[in-house]
């Protein structure tokens, strides 16, 4: 098990060596995740397995550990929302490869020039982010809206029923 995360790999030949990385990265490192973030205070706890499956399907499992600091869009209070995330990524060259892995894999498409782990991990904590993160506990907000129908107590005049009178 190595604790060093390289910058970029041949996912091939993590594959044929069974690589596996451990580690912690620090979230300030991962930008595109930083924009959903109230800040980057923090680290992910990480493992990558790379491995074949009995199956013949390359790829790699990714194990995520972390705390990530998120506004609540109930109360406007900044929280920490727990994740760990469990993936088995099946490499795929094509995208017409995807349908042919197998259940329980997510497909992971391969750049020509190699693998970026950092990368992968916060590709994974991306897809973990709550669409509308909301804090544990908090009190969920009731506004009562009147019916339009119960807010017309007495009938309204008809603006055309003076036309009934008139004759062609």
């Amino acid at each position: 098990m190595n604790h060093t995360l390289p910058e970029l790999v041949d996912p091939w030949r993590m594959v044929s060596a069974r690589r596996s990385f451990a580690g912690r990265l620090p979230l300030a490192s991962m930008k595109r995740l930083a924009d959903g973030l109230a800040d980057t205070s923090g680290e992910v706890e990480y493992e990558l397995d790379f491995d074949k499956d009995q199956a013949g399907v390359s790829g790699v499992r990714v194990k995520a550990k972390t705390a990530l600091p998120l506004i609540c869009q109930r109360s406007l209070e900044r929280f920490e929302q727990p994740v760990e995330i469990d993936a088995r990524l099946g490499f795929i060259v094509d995208e017409e490869d995807e349908a042919a892995l197998p259940a329980g894999y997510e497909p992971l498409l391969l750049d020509p020039a190699g693998l970026c782990p950092a990368d992968v991990i916060e590709d994974e904590l991306i897809l973990a982010l709550p669409v509308f993160p909301v804090k544990p506990g908090t009190q969920e907000m009731h506004r009562e809206w009147k019916d339009a129908g119960a807010a017309q107590d007495s009938p309204k005049p008809n603006p055309f029923a003076v036309l009934k009178n008139v004759k062609l």
